[in-house]
């Protein structure tokens, strides 16, 4: 059995990067693992592998761990590149959050849509683009495993950069089956699922009972009209009464991604009333900011039990273990749409089930979606490519552009606004957006139109014209003997 160079890219992430090792040294095929932690920032690098070595050392395990600063060091013929960057850190998030507030748009996580997801996705489109090229020179037959988000936009990006060695990965599948479950008191073992979409917005097309088969959708949707049970995901639901279909992401995340939640006073009273990721106005940023500020300069990892934990629902060591012994995984993974889903746009990110074994990758097709589901898709999918334009282009009216298309932003903003906030956005976030450097957002200022005012004459339009003939019908009056 080899011993696999991964490489984790953004390992200053204590939680998640803690999380991902304790996984892959849990994992027996790949306990003699040569674990790479990467981050641009110290001390929370040195700690992590502090943390790292002493779980190998403890337990016993042949594999290694170093730490480096140096990227392309930690690429350097890895068979595995995990990604969890988060570009800007607490700064560039809060930026995301605070500007659009004053322009009336509430984000409760903004990181994978909204103003603060466009911005998010900049940052890391840019960063993307930057690591391929590493990874084309330093290890070009690397599986690159991206847990930054956005995950829609980023895996867009992939798709166009190196789409056949990269997937993305996230647990909203995982952690709603367990929702599913408890509302239908079936274990979630015993529930068979088909799950397809976008990430953050995949539907479950399918729940059935294994062995019965018996349809779990009726009892679901049946539990879900009842006040205990709806108030846990008010949103979610609300989407499932009118649409047909449960999907994959919390309240606090979907009422971003549509335009009916957070628009305004009393659809934020109505709609996203619960604490937290339940729809509270910045839960994600104000519990960052919490945690960064508690833990700044102290070393949690320091306390942490040195004994392997049990394996997470997160799919990376799986996907690892399936390619490392060829023994199949099927996972719901992040690719590039390649025809496997029909009525979502070709080269679009899609969220669809993937088998994995030592052959690689092998994204399943789905076929056609129900047309309100990608319907409602496309509205993200449209955004998510212009960041992706943005991006790699550089251009700020396609930044303007994918906020004006954004469905909190333009059910919140005039075009206006919508250019102003970005013009706020981008000059604020200059520092980690080296591609827009030199380039500012032309300004559009109002155009007067005094009272009297008459507009320049132009060709009677004909529909102005049938207009005009019903309006001089209406006003006429009748001449004796017309009436029959």
């Amino acid at each position: 059995m080899r011993s696999p160079k991964i490489a984790l890219i953004g390992a200053g992430s204590l939680v998640f990067c803690k999380t991902l090792v304790g996984d892959i040294l849990a994992t027996l095929a790949l306990r003699g693992a040569d674990i790479r932690l990467m981050s641009r920032t110290k001390p929370k690098i040195e700690q992590m592998e502090r943390h790292v070595r002493r779980l190998i050392g403890e337990n016993q395990l042949p594999a290694t761990v170093s730490h480096t600063t140096d990227r392309r060091a930690a690429l350097k013929d890895a068979n595995y590149v995990i990604c969890m960057v988060q570009v800007g850190g607490l700064e560039a998030f809060g930026h995301d959050y605070e500007i659009p507030l004053k322009y009336g748009v509430d984000q409760c996580i903004g990181d994978s849509l909204g103003p603060g997801g466009v911005f998010r996705g900049l940052r890391h489109i840019h960063f993307l683009k930057e690591l391929v090229q590493d990874m084309e020179e330093l290890c070009p037959r690397a599986l690159l495993l991206n847990y930054a988000n956005p995950m829609g936009a980023c895996c867009t990006a992939l798709g166009r950069l190196r789409a056949e060695q990269s997937i993305g990965l996230c647990h909203g599948v995982q952690t709603t089956l367990d929702l599913i479950s408890r509302y239908v008191e079936v274990p979630k073992e015993r529930i068979d699922h088909l799950v397809a979409g976008i990430n953050h917005m995949a539907w479950f097309l399918e729940m059935r009972e294994k062995g019965s088969g018996r349809d779990l959708y009726p009892l679901f949707k049946e539990r879900c009209e009842k006040p205990e049970y709806y108030i846990n995901e008010k949103v979610r639901i609300e989407v499932m009464r009118h649409f047909g279909f449960f999907m994959t992401e919390s309240t606090g995340h979907l009422s971003e991604y549509v335009p009916w939640f957070r628009k305004n006073a009393a659809a934020l009273a109505t709609y996203c009333d619960q604490p937290d990721f339940g729809g509270a106005s910045g839960a994600y940023y104000r519990y960052a900011k919490a945690v960064v500020g508690k833990y700044e300069g102290v070393d949690y990892l320091a306390g942490e039990s040195p004994r392997l934990p049990c394996r997470s629902v997160e799919y990376c060591s799986y996907i690892l273990e399936a390619m490392e012994s060829d023994v199949p995984f099927r996972l719901q993974g992040n690719v590039r749409n390649d025809g496997y889903i029909d009525n979502l746009p070709q080269g679009a990110c899609v969220e669809i089930p993937v088998m994995v074994d030592g052959h690689g990758l092998h994204p399943l097709r789905v076929g056609r979606l129900p047309a309100q589901c990608a319907a409602l898709n496309q509205s993200n999918v449209t955004v998510q490519g212009l960041i992706v334009d943005a991006a790699l282009s550089g251009d700020p009216e396609l930044v303007m552009q994918a906020i004006a298309m954004d469905p909190l932003a333009g059910a919140v903003c005039t075009l206006d606004q919508c250019r102003r906030m970005t013009s706020d956005l981008l000059e604020a976030q200059r520092q980690w957006l080296p591609q827009f450097a030199g380039r500012s957002l032309a300004a559009k200022p109002a155009i007067a139109t005094p009272p009297g005012l008459k507009g320049v004459d132009v060709p009677l339009d004909p529909a102005l014209a049938t207009a005009n003939r019903f309006g001089e019908l209406a006003s006429s009056q009748l001449q004796a003997g017309a009436a029959r």
